[in-house]
């Protein structure tokens, strides 16, 4: 029976957690959810991609063969073959990637988490691309760090600005590969420039790749971890080349920061679940992945030629937008005076989604960029979107 009379509780939160603020994206995706809402806004994965037959095989058959083992806590470091088949993946271009060097975690996210975790303190320089992933930016302000940002161009960030701001930086953060949210690739020449400048000034490098399998054209290029493993920290994810909802990352590091992380992680979950971890390992342990993720790229490179087609027919003269090779993501510049942040709200009016470019900026947002996400969208409305944005936007001209 509930007591009457019993005075309320005026909550006192920490100040870390006064710091924290929601992420717009997911914002916006609770109004995308209605039908009539065209969403260029999330990052999701097509649902046309999931392999759902080939996953309902792989829980039955661990189920039915390990099922007592796949229900039981598992290990922090994660499953040891699915850790094995990750390190033999990522042994490529000379470089030797061991077991113990794999944790897994729950989705990337929580891997960019312990990473701030243990290498960041209140008013630590962390460099970060600009603009950057917003969830990486999310997940590192929670430890106070200073942010230190550095500017890319077509071939992606540029390594020189590293050299002249990265002195006493506790980590570069990094996505090479059809960056979020530019959809800009780091090229081979500046992947190897970039490990040198972090490997003299002693900066730990962030490889954050959940795209890096998904180009168009071509093989994807080399990882930065094969060119330095001592001094790379690499984050893969399974959610772009399986499906998301099984919820599964894994972080590659040197061994005294794999352990270290492992600590963490500990006092955070115990450890990944054992039966998704294993389920995966089932799927994919016979190159299941080299047969799907092809499906993937040819669906994806579709979908966005597609999106290009539309803005070169509805967008007017004077906005730009970037054209990738890969992944899922297209940025779009428009003239000073255009503030999306007031356009989304407006587009929104017309069920039109998509994500303003602001909150992808550690600091100095540019206010009159956007990211375009089009992979969960038909062709139809698609164009009919990219339309419906165009003349708002020449409205404001």
């Amino acid at each position: 029976m509930k007591r009457e009379n019993i005075p309320q509780i005026e909550w006192q939160f920490s100040e870390r957690a006064q710091q924290l603020k929601s992420s717009i994206i997911r914002e916006i995706l609770k109004v995308t959810q209605r039908p009539e809402v065209i969403s260029f806004a999330g990052g999701l994965p097509s649902p046309n991609t999931f392999p759902a037959e080939r996953m309902r095989a792989g829980f039955d058959k661990i189920l039915s063969t390990s099922g007592t083992t796949a229900l039981q806590y598992g290990p922090t470091d994660g499953y040891p073959p699915l850790r094995e088949f990750i390190a033999n993946s990522l042994s490529k271009n000379g470089a030797t990637i061991l077991p113990e060097q794999v944790l897994m975690v729950s989705g990337s996210q929580q891997g960019l988490d312990l990473i701030g975790k243990v290498l960041l303190d209140e008013g630590s320089k962390a460099i970060v691309e600009t603009p950057s992933y917003l969830g990486a930016l999310q997940a590192f302000s929670v430890y106070q760090p200073k942010f230190e940002s550095v500017a890319m161009d077509e071939h992606g960030l540029r390594p020189a600005d590293v050299a002249a701001k990265g002195k006493d930086a506790r980590l570069l953060y990094c996505l090479p590969n059809f960056q979020n949210p530019t959809g800009l690739t780091l090229s081979e020449d500046r992947r190897a420039e970039l490990v040198d400048v972090c490997a003299a000034l002693r900066i730990p490098l962030l490889e954050d790749d959940p795209y890096g399998a998904l180009c168009y054209r071509g093989e994807p290029l080399p990882t930065m971890l094969s060119m330095n493993p001592d001094g790379v920290i690499y984050m893969g994810s399974f959610s772009k080349v399986l499906t998301p909802g099984v919820r599964l990352g894994y972080v590659v590091a040197p061994v005294p920061l794999a352990r270290k992380l492992e600590q963490a992680k500990q006092a955070a979950d115990l450890h990944t679940a054992q039966l998704t971890q294993m389920v995966v390992h089932e799927v994919i342990k016979d190159g299941f992945l080299s047969e799907h993720i092809p499906t993937i790229r040819t669906f994806y490179s579709g979908q966005c030629d597609i999106m290009l087609d539309a803005l070169r027919k509805f967008f007017p003269a004077g906005v730009t937008w970037t054209k990738p090779d890969g992944g899922v993501f297209i940025w779009v510049r428009f003239p000073k005076h255009i503030d999306t942040m007031a356009l989304s709200n407006e587009a929104l009016a017309q069920n039109v989604a998509f994500v303003p470019g602001a909150p992808f900026y550690a600091d100095n947002p540019e206010t009159n960029t956007l990211r375009l996400s089009f992979v969960t969208v038909s062709r139809e409305r698609i164009y009919e979107g990219i339309e419906k944005l165009g003349k708002l936007i020449a409205s404001k001209l």
